[in-house]
């Protein structure tokens, strides 16, 4: 029953130059810093109790009666509710969205406007290429 060591995070290293003066700002960047912890799991190949098992089945059973509890509005009264819960639900998600700015915004549309008439310009050259073709291999 091998006993394998897994380590999630690593306390930051020594500096590379052990000089005097790098030790100190090293020392001084330590000292504002946060602490780092280093978080270590041991899994072995030990058959596993039935506890966790159990409460993870106490929790499938809370999520269940949180379902039950869960009252569904009266059949008229249904898509009033349901459109109010998609605004609320929609105006949370625009408040998380990052709007660019007034520059990045006109960037994008220069580009968009720079693209589309290279775009315009290789399909007006194919159309003039084929319509030649076409008429050569009428005659």
């Amino acid at each position: 029953m091998a006993k394998i060591t897994r380590i999630k995070a690593s306390d930051p290293g020594k500096p590379k130059d052990e000089s005097p003066k790098k030790v100190e700002k090293a020392s001084k960047k330590a000292a504002k810093a946060p602490e780092t912890t280093t978080k270590v799991k041991v899994v072995s190949d030990a058959p596993k109790t039935e506890k966790p098992a159990k409460q993870a089945s106490g929790v499938a059973k809370k999520a269940k009666s949180d379902k039950k509890s869960e009252k569904k509005p009266f059949i008229l009264i249904r898509p009033i509710v349901y459109l109010g819960r998609y605004i609320r639900d929609s105006w949370r998600e625009i408040r998380q969205v990052r709007w660019p700015s007034r520059k990045a915004t006109w960037k994008l549309v220069l580009a968009i406007f720079v693209y589309t008439g290279i775009f315009i310009a290789i399909i007006m050259l194919l159309d003039a290429l084929f319509t030649w073709v076409f008429g050569m291999l009428v005659k």
